[in-house]
This record gives C-alpha cells, sequence and structure tokens, in this order.
C-alpha cells in the first residue's frame, strides 16, 4: 500500500452528507481508487494531471501527495464504505489567496443519480468557509453539461467562456468559466 503524504490540516475533516461521506484519502483506498480512475469516459472531462490508463502507479503518486498538494482540501467521495471520486479546492497565492480552483470526479457506475450535485452543495460552501474564500471557481470543457448543471444548480454564476483555452486529444476546447463569490467573510458563501 502506498504511503500517504504527511498529515495535512484537514486530515481530520469528515463531512456527512446525504448517502455520502467526504473525507481526506487514505492509503486503503488504492484498489477503489484504481476501480473508479481507470475509465476513458471519466478522464475524457478532466485535466491532463489526471492520466488514462491509470495505472497503479499513477494512484500510488496521487495517495503520496506527488500529484496534487493533500495539505489542501483534497476529499475521497466515500459511497458504501468506498472511494468512488474526488473533491477538491486547490487555493490561489498572493494577491489570489482568497480564492481557490474546485475540482471534481466520480466514477461512472454513480454518475446519473444527482450525487456529485449534493456533493458540491456540501462541499463548496464548507470550503468557502473553512479556507475563507470570496470566491470558489471552476472551469468545465466546452462539451460537458453536466458539470456545468452541478455548478448551476449549486448557486455558481457561469462568467464567460476562455474560447480554445486548452488541448484535449490534440483538439482546442473552450472551458466555460463558472464562481460562487461573497463580498464579505461574513456573507454566507
Amino acid at each position: 500500500m502506498p504511503a500517504l503524504a504527511p498529515s495535512s490540516r484537514f486530515e481530520s475533516e469528515r463531512l456527512t452528507g446525504d448517502g455520502f461521506v467526504l473525507r481526506p484519502w487514505r492509503p486503503a483506498d488504492l484498489e477503489s481508487l484504481l476501480h473508479h480512475a481507470n475509465d476513458a469516459q471519466v478522464v475524457r472531462g478532466l485535466s491532463s494531471r489526471f492520466p488514462h490508463p491509470y495505472t497503479r502507479r499513477d494512484g500510488e503518486r496521487f495517495l503520496s501527495g506527488e500529484v496534487v498538494d493533500l495539505d489542501d482540501p483534497v476529499f475521497a467521495i466515500e459511497v458504501d464504505g468506498h472511494a468512488c471520486g474526488g473533491i477538491a479546492a486547490r487555493p490561489g497565492d498572493g494577491e489570489r489567496g482568497q480564492s481557490a480552483e474546485l475540482g471534481y470526479w466520480l466514477g461512472r457506475s454513480l454518475w446519473g443519480r444527482g450525487l456529485m450535485t449534493r456533493v458540491v452543495a456540501l462541499y463548496a460552501p464548507w470550503a468557502m468557509q473553512r479556507m475563507a474564500l470570496f470566491r470558489l471557481q471552476a472551469t468545465v470543457l466546452d462539451f460537458n453539461e453536466a458539470s456545468a448543471r452541478v455548478l448551476l444548480k449549486n448557486g455558481f454564476i457561469e462568467e464567460g467562456v476562455a474560447r480554445c483555452a486548452l488541448l484535449k486529444n490534440g483538439e482546442p476546447h473552450d472551458l466555460r468559466v463558472f464562481a460562487k463569490v461573497r463580498r464579505s467573510l461574513c456573507d454566507a458563501p
């Protein structure tokens, strides 16, 4: 089993939602991670940091903190005792330190049940409060309507489109930009 990166400030967090739990990743999640992450349909809407095929080495690197900073709130989505997806907020730095980039994914066997909408509904306000954020932003590839719906249902506003912002499988794609903001840290996220 891979070793996890050194403890993070979020290691004791556990958020319970309707039919799921959000909690830090752990070494025992490796097999479940490999099962759900090694799916071309899951990867098609994600950044290149999420490879396909998704190998055992990829899972070990992720769980050890080599791929993302596990000191950030990088959580497994647990359903029925198994990690079947993930959600994270990567904070900005410097003058962008009060904003973060939201990212998430879910194993295909759980698509179409409203699970990710419920996950984002729990995680986004928690992250904004816990990280003292004014802005939580997410970008969605132009063809990923399901992800856009998740954000819109959770009060994110579509702010625009970054045209031809990235290449995915050799093709240029637009990125739709969504954000949830607040003007004061006293405002509800």
